[in-house]
């Protein structure tokens, strides 16, 4: 184990591991980030994640905590800071809590479908996540951020789904800022934070990721 007390094991373009580098940045949480190679995972992700043996897996002081919205949570309440992620207000926090289901069960799936699917199949998944990222766009509204005017739980777990904005438009051939303007401007509000801008991947490496995935699984 690291002498440091806080170690996150993950792999670069996810964005469920981006969740949990925003995080501890913004609470200033001193952390040895290893890398994974998911196709020779390490002892310790095995050790640590016995069940799912998935990233992310946040270590603190020996102890694992696996899966990102859980780790989430559990950096807010273990490092509240001056400024904690989920609202103090108990139906905004159980807001938060269901805008955060809403897009682990949709998102990354949709998204996926940008670069796996084609004809009838890609246009329904296309205009399927165009709907939720408007659904999304109409939660945040004017607010500056998800969590009115300070930056919270729910930019942190969806932000990180930016990164890979331009690999689904390219694989789909569309424009997610000409269909949710607001939500892109608000993503780009978010990157101004230097949590966000250092934890987020180069959109355009994330799609080079793709296109590898895209020829290794035969989806071209």
């Amino acid at each position: 184990m690291s002498e440091k007390e806080v170690v996150l094991l993950s792999f670069w373009p996810s964005p469920y591991g981006m969740r949990l580098m925003i995080a501890l940045a913004e609470k200033g949480v001193d952390y040895e980030y290893r890398e994974e190679d998911l196709r020779n995972k390490s002892h310790l992700l095995l050790k640590s994640n016995p069940i799912h043996k998935k990233i992310p897996v946040l270590i603190h002081n020996g102890k694992p905590i696996c899966e990102s919205v859980i780790a989430l949570q559990y950096v807010d309440e273990v490092w509240p800071g001056e400024s904690p992620l989920l609202p103090s207000d108990p139906h905004e926090r159980a807001r938060a809590r269901f805008w955060t289901d809403f897009i682990d069960k949709k998102i990354a799936d949709l998204g996926r479908k940008m670069w796996v699917t084609k004809g009838e199949e890609l246009e329904s998944a296309k205009k399927e996540l165009v709907e939720c990222f408007k659904l999304l766009e109409a939660e945040l509204g004017d607010k500056p951020y998800f969590g009115g005017q300070s930056f919270g739980f729910l930019d942190v777990v969806l932000v990180p789904s930016y990164s890979w904005f331009y690999a689904y438009e390219t694989c789909g051939s569309f424009s997610i800022e000409a269909e949710c303007p607001k939500l892109v401007s608000w993503a780009k509000r978010c990157l101004e934070r230097e949590s966000v801008g250092k934890s987020l991947p180069d959109p355009e490496k994330v799609y080079g990721y793709v296109l590898h995935l895209k020829k290794m699984f035969g989806f071209e």
